[in-house]
């Protein structure tokens, strides 16, 4: 599969320490996400490429059908319909691909953060733990756990223990009207009670990011690039 078109921004000077993927949300693109590298403030010492991929055009169904960058199509808003099961796997093999990329300009998997709002962080999430290497660490925002039933079987089941511990950041707004934070918490929930490392937050905001949320992102990510952890 095609390596995707990306937006690339590093914070910090020096030698790079790490990568953070981020995937943007249904109907933006890569640039999206671009200025949040400036607002994290990020220290000059720690030096991360962060690289933001564009998702393909396609057709999403709730839409009408109109074509837009989306992960995979939502056929539907109730949360017992059916699921864009091949989009979401395609996509999920999408940041497999750009995960590779990354070993290859000399990043180390375990220096690699997966991230995403929304449709980007459902596959971040659905890409990160079944990664076959441990990652850095996994962000979803304003997000959710996709194709939930083969969870178990393909992450729980199938694990040997070793991303049991990947640090997972969720963060939903409590007041989100396109996917509620139930829906979020519900996935936090599932993947606790299966033994992962969850730290969740929410906050009183629409389908968005806030500053407070902003701040929290900038924590974690200075403690999952913590020296102790990438060495």
């Amino acid at each position: 599969m095609a390596v995707a078109d990306t937006v690339e921004v590093a914070s910090g000077r020096g030698p790079l320490l790490g990568s953070v993927i981020w995937l943007h949300g249904l109907g933006a693109d890569g640039h999206d996400f671009e200025p949040i590298v400036a607002e994290l403030r990020l220290p000059t010492e720690l030096c991360l490429r962060f690289v933001f991929p564009h998702a393909p055009v396609r057709p999403v169904t709730i839409n009408g059908g109109m074509s837009m960058r989306a992960w995979y199509d939502i056929l539907s808003l109730d949360r017992g319909g059916l699921s864009d099961e091949a989009g979401i796997r395609a996509s999920a093999a999408m940041l497999d691909d750009l995960i590779a990329r990354e070993v290859k300009r000399g990043i180390a998997v375990n220096r690699i953060v997966v991230a995403g709002f929304s449709q980007g962080g459902a596959i971040a999430l659905h890409a990160g733990l079944r990664s076959r290497q441990r990652l850095a660490g996994i962000m979803a925002l304003s997000s959710y756990l996709p194709l939930s039933g083969c969870f178990k079987a393909e992450v729980v089941d199938a694990a040997d223990g070793a991303h049991i511990d990947v640090p997972i950041f969720m963060a939903h707004g409590s007041l989100d009207p396109m996917l509620p934070m139930s829906l979020g918490r519900e996935s936090a929930d599932l993947l606790i009670a299966s033994g992962f490392q969850v730290e969740w937050h929410d906050y009183p905001m629409a389908h968005s990011v806030c500053l407070e949320e902003i701040n929290d992102i900038r924590r974690w990510l200075l403690s999952v690039y913590a020296v102790e952890r990438i060495t």
